[in-house]
């Protein structure tokens, strides 16, 4: 499925350049995410994060293959960063929030 096509994602947490991965893949890690959290103001903890993705990718995996973690903690630091998504101030574990 690679388009070999590649993204720069940025860091939310030191808002600075992190990986290129390849577009399809970022795309297809991205509406799972936005799928978990179908509206604006919706929530997800970041431990149900992951489990949710994976339900909502095809065959449950990341197109050309690749660590579903890996993936949706890179993916989810760059929707930080672009203002789509952002973190519950003091919520503990982790809970993420649809902004957009």
């Amino acid at each position: 499925m690679s388009t070999n096509e590649r993204i720069q994602l940025w860091n939310a947490n030191t808002g600075r350049e992190d990986v290129k991965i390849d577009r399809a893949k970022y795309e297809a890690v991205r509406r799972a995410i936005l799928k978990a959290m179908p509206r604006k103001g919706s929530t997800i903890s970041f431990k149900e994060l992951p489990v949710a993705v994976e339900m909502a990718l095809p065959d449950g995996q990341i197109p050309g293959g690749g660590s579903v973690m890996w993936y949706v903690t890179t993916v989810k630091l760059h929707m930080e960063y672009e203002g789509e998504i952002e973190r519950v101030e003091g919520a503990k574990p982790q809970v993420i929030r649809r902004l957009k």
